[in-house]
C-alpha cells in the first residue's frame, strides 16, 4: 500500500513556517562566522603559499598546509628517516607546521655541514617545552656559549682528563664494586647501581653531596632524570613544540615538564645552603664556583650568571649526565655477557698491564688497544643518540645546491652516521675491529660521533 510522501496532505505541500524573529538571529550569526571563515581560509592558503615558497630547499615529503608533515616529525620513530633518507637522499626537509626542518644523513653530509661549515650550522632554535623552564638558559638559549665556557674551565680546574679527576671516578668504583659484591653472586639488575655510581660522580663534583646506593633520594633523583630524558621526545612534548600555545594550558604544562620538577626541587634546596655557607676564598663545588662568578658579575644589567642560570645548568648536569652513560655501561656489559671471547680478550688485556694489583687507569689507554676499541664500538653500536640536539642556521646557507634561510631548524640524524656503510665494514654487527688497524692499534675515527660532532 503506498503512502503519501511526508510534507504532502490532501494534495497540498505542508509548507514550513519559519518565525520572522528568528531571521535575523540566523543571518547575524552567518555575517559573525564569515570573518572567522575567512580568516582560516587565508591561514591556509599563507601556510600553503610559504611552504611553496622555499623552491630552494632540499626535497622532501609534500607537506599538508597548516600541518606540514607531523607524521616525520616522531624523533623516536627513526624507520621515517631511514626510508626518506632513501627516498630522497642525504639531505630532506619536512615541515614543522609551516616551518622547514632540514635533515642530514649519513657521514658525507654530516662532515660537510657539521664540520665544514661549522659555524653556519652552529646556532640553536628555541625549544617551546625546554623554554618553560629554562627560560633561554639552557642549550637551545642564546647566553649557552658562555655558560658553557665557564663550565668546561670549571671542570678543567678540577682535573678533566686529569689525574685528580680521575682517582675521584676510580674512588666511586670502590662503592660500585661493593654493591656488586653484596649481590652475594645471584642474577641482578646493574641499572640502579651503575646510575647511582654516576650520579654520585655528578652529585660530589655539582653540589658536594656523596648519596649512600640505597638512598631514597638519590634513586628519585636518577629516576626523574630517566623519565625526563625518556620525554623529550614523548608525543607530548613533540605536540607542544608544535603548536606552543599548548603550553599556556596549566594542565598540559604540568604534564611536559613535570619529571624536571623533583630534580629542580632538590638542586633548589642545595643552591639555598650553598648560599648561607658560602667562603668564596675556598670554593668546593660548582654551585660554590658559580656563586663567586655571580658575584663578580653583579654589577652587569642582565648578566648571564644569576639564580636562574645556576639552578638551569646545575639541573642539566643530573638531567643530562647521568642516563645517557649508564645506558652505555648497560649495554655494554649485556655484550660482554653474550660475548665470552669479546670479554676474555678484554679480561686477558687489562691483566697483563695492571699485573692484576691495580685497577686500570687512563695512562694505560695506549697499551689497551682492543679494550679501547671495544669501548668505541659498545658506543657505536648503542646508538644511545639517535639524533643530536637540533641545529640551526646562523645565516643564509648555499649548502649542497640547495640554499637554507637563516634560522632553519637542522637535525643531525646520527644513527645515519654510526650505521653509515661507507664508513664500517660491518655496520650491524658488534666489531671491534671497525677501531683497530692491520697491526691491531688502536685507530680513531671520525664517523664515530655518538653524541654529534662541530660545534655546540
Amino acid at each position: 500500500m503506498l503512502h503519501p510522501a511526508p510534507g504532502i496532505l490532501h494534495g497540498r505541500v505542508a509548507v514550513q513556517t519559519c518565525n520572522p524573529a528568528q531571521q535575523p538571529d540566523r543571518a547575524m550569526s552567518i555575517i559573525l562566522a564569515l570573518p572567522l571563515v575567512l580568516f582560516f581560509t587565508a591561514f591556509i592558503l599563507l601556510s600553503w603559499s610559504r611552504q611553496h615558497g622555499y623552491k630552494s630547499l632540499p626535497p622532501g615529503p609534500t607537506p599538508i598546509p597548516v600541518l606540514g608533515t607531523p607524521h616525520y616529525m616522531d624523533l623516536k620513530n627513526i624507520k621515517n628517516f631511514k626510508k626518506l633518507s632513501k627516498e630522497y637522499g642525504s639531505v630532506f626537509t619536512i615541515w614543522r607546521l609551516s616551518e622547514p626542518v632540514i635533515v642530514l644523513c649519513g657521514f658525507e653530509a654530516m662532515k660537510d655541514a657539521l664540520i665544514n661549515h661549522a659555524e653556519q650550522f652552529s646556532a640553536r632554535p628555541m625549544i617551546p617545552v625546554n623554554y618553560v623552564f629554562s627560560k633561554g638558559y639552557d642549550i637551545a638559549g642564546p647566553r649557552w656559549r658562555s655558560l658553557r665556557r665557564f663550565t668546561l674551565a670549571f671542570l678543567k680546574e678540577l682535573g678533566m682528563g686529569k689525574k685528580t679527576m680521575e682517582m675521584r671516578v676510580l674512588e666511586e668504583t670502590k662503592y660500585l664494586i661493593q654493591a656488586v659484591l653484596e649481590t652475594g653472586g645471584k642474577p641482578f639488575n646493574p641499572t640502579m647501581s651503575l646510575s647511582c655510581a654516576l650520579g654520585n660522580n655528578i652529585t660530589v663534583l655539582a653540589f658536594g653531596e656523596h648519596f649512600d646506593y640505597q638512598d631514597k633520594t638519590l634513586h628519585e633523583l636518577l629516576l626523574s632524570a630517566s623519565r625526563y630524558i625518556s620525554g623529550v621526545n614523548s608525543p607530548l612534548s613533540t605536540l607542544c613544540n608544535m603548536v606552543p600555545v599548548l603550553l599556556k594550558v596549566p594542565t598540559i604544562r604540568h604534564k611536559a615538564v613535570k619529571d624536571i620538577l623533583y630534580i629542580e626541587t632538590h638542586v633548589t634546596k642545595s643552591i639555598k645552603s650553598h648560599k648561607e655557607n658560602l667562603n668564596p676564598e675556598s670554593p668546593k663545588d660548582y654551585i660554590d664556583h658559580f656563586l663567586v662568578k655571580m658575584k663578580e658579575v653583579e654589577h652587569e644589567t642582565d648578566p648571564d650568571f644569576c639564580d636562574t642560570s645556576l639552578l638551569v645548568v646545575a639541573v642539566g648536569f643530573l638531567a643530562g649526565g647521568v642516563e645517557t652513560t649508564s645506558s652505555t655501561l648497560k649495554f655494554m656489559l649485556m655484550l660482554m655477557a653474550h660475548l665470552p671471547d669479546v670479554q676474555a680478550e678484554v679480561h686477558r688485556e687489562i691483566d697483563e698491564v695492571t699485573k692484576s694489583l691495580r685497577p686500570p687507569e687512563l695512562m694505560d689507554k695506549p697499551q689497551m688497544p682492543f679494550t679501547n676499541a671495544v669501548i668505541h664500538e659498545t658506543q657505536r653500536l648503542v646508538d644511545i643518540a639517535p639524533t643530536a640536539f637540533i641545529h640551526a642556521t646562523t645565516e643564509e646557507v648555499k649548502f649542497r645546491g640547495y640554499t637554507i634561510p637563516k634560522g632553519t631548524p637542522v637535525i643531525p640524524f646520527l644513527s645515519s652516521v654510526l650505521m653509515d656503510p661507507s664508513q664500517w665494514e660491518t655496520p650491524d654487527e658488534f666489531n671491534p675491529g671497525h677501531f683497530l688497524d692491520e697491526d691491531g692499534q688502536f685507530r680513531t675515527k671520525l664517523a664515530c660521533m655518538p653524541f654529534s660532532v662541530g660545534k655546540s
